[in-house]
């Protein structure tokens, strides 16, 4: 038996942006949430799926910001949710008449605003534009990555919008729903993507200042500089990844490459022997491919594993599931055909095992969760005008 998802009750209203603010309510919504996004206004007849691709069980409502009556019923709401997710630069709410300090918190002071911003709100860059890239470069993580012989290259955009963005921000919202516990009192919360990835980034960043990762990036060992914690290529041209770190993996390597000890320069932790050990175990890993490495590897403590791509684990079946597991809380499950075991999520899930996104219609189930929330009712508490939702005035209290 387990019981309902840790956030189950718990009300959401998502402003729409882009990939840090909606997988945090992405994450809040697999563990329970009831989360609703507020979308721009389109046309009638217009209304098709936005290209944010996280929109996991989420509703939504078309609502025009740069109108009164839409602003009246962004406040009336206000009032009915726990959370509220600002996506936007600096000073946006503040400009819509949406302070959280000024105004949302004074009408609902259980409500948790949660502000995603990508530069610090205080800082040097405060009011410039910008994304994952630049975020991360001011914050010194993009510059310790990439090798020694290149420009640093950017981790795509996971390292600043999702782990040090999206994923901070969620953390934040669940610490204050934790402390209203105690406090009875929401806040205002503030992520950003600077401060988040080099937090993220904390072990590497205190490893500068020691033998670990104190010399030039690419030639450090845990970021492409060490031989036997590196990618290499197979003779079909896909690839494996070796991590032998440790004295008795690195010698269950040697064993599956079929290389003798005596045979190498001598200590292997030194780097003045990294190039020899690189060409060796280039040219072996070259001579099988990736299937026969793996029939040579696998099930043994040599770390080396297939570099799998996306496409192979979903032709293969590999079930997506919740990023970690609570055992009497479950998260709900990524997948429709995967819910019901502990491991794998509880409950209803979704189309597409994880691997499809059908994404949300703008309007789409957002009339009727408001009924669920609120219990209001079109035509007497609030009217579609424009094809945006606004609150009758006649229904304030």
């Amino acid at each position: 038996m387990y019981s309902p998802p840790p956030l189950t009750g718990i009300r959401v209203l998502e402003f729409a942006g882009l990939a840090p603010g909606p997988f945090a309510g992405m994450m809040l919504a697999d563990w329970g949430a009831s989360v609703l996004r507020v979308d721009r206004v389109v046309p009638h007849g217009q209304e098709v799926a936005t290209g944010d691709l996280l929109t996991r069980r989420k509703s939504s409502i078309m609502v025009n910001l740069k109108s009164q009556s839409g602003i009246d019923l962004i406040k009336e709401l206000a009032q009915k949710v726990d959370v509220l997710i600002d996506p936007f630069r600096p000073g946006v709410l503040e400009k819509l008449g949406l302070d959280p300090e000024q105004v949302l918190l004074p009408l609902n002071p259980r409500l948790i605003v949660a502000r995603m911003t990508g530069f610090r709100r205080d800082g040097r860059y405060s009011r410039m534009a910008g994304h994952d890239i630049n975020y991360i470069a001011v914050s010194g993580v993009l510059g310790m990555l990439g090798p020694v012989t290149s420009r640093p290259l950017p981790p795509a955009n996971l390292m600043g919008d999702f782990a040090g963005g999206g994923l901070m921000c969620f953390l934040g919202i669940v610490l204050a729903l934790l402390g209203r516990v105690t406090t009875g009192s929401g806040q205002v919360i503030e992520a950003n993507m600077v401060d988040g990835s080099s937090y993220i980034a904390t072990s590497p960043r205190l490893a500068h200042k020691t033998q670990l990762w104190n010399k030039v990036r690419g030639t450090n060992l845990l970021d492409g500089g060490c031989p036997y914690y590196d990618v290499y290529e197979t003779k079909d041209g896909l690839y494996v990844a070796v991590g032998a770190l440790e004295p008795q993996f690195f010698s269950r390597l040697l064993q599956g490459l079929d290389v003798q000890l005596k045979d190498l320069p001598g200590n292997r932790e030194d780097p003045a022997n990294w190039p020899f050990l690189s060409r060796l175990f280039k040219a072996k890993f070259l001579s099988k491919t990736r299937r026969e490495w793996e029939s040579v590897f696998d099930g043994t403590d040599a770390c080396v594993t297939p570099v799998l791509t996306y496409a192979e684990l979903e032709k293969n079946g590999f079930d997506q599931r919740p990023a970690v597991t609570l055992k009497s809380t479950p998260a709900l499950a990524v997948s429709a055909d995967m819910s019901g075991g502990a491991a794998r999520g509880q409950g209803l899930g979704v189309p597409g095992s994880g691997w499809i996104s059908e994404g949300l219609v703008p309007g789409h189930g957002g009339e009727q969760l408001l009924e669920e929330w609120t219990a209001w009712k079109k035509g007497k508490d609030y009217k579609v005008e424009n094809n945006g939702l606004v609150k009758i005035a006649s229904a304030y209290l």
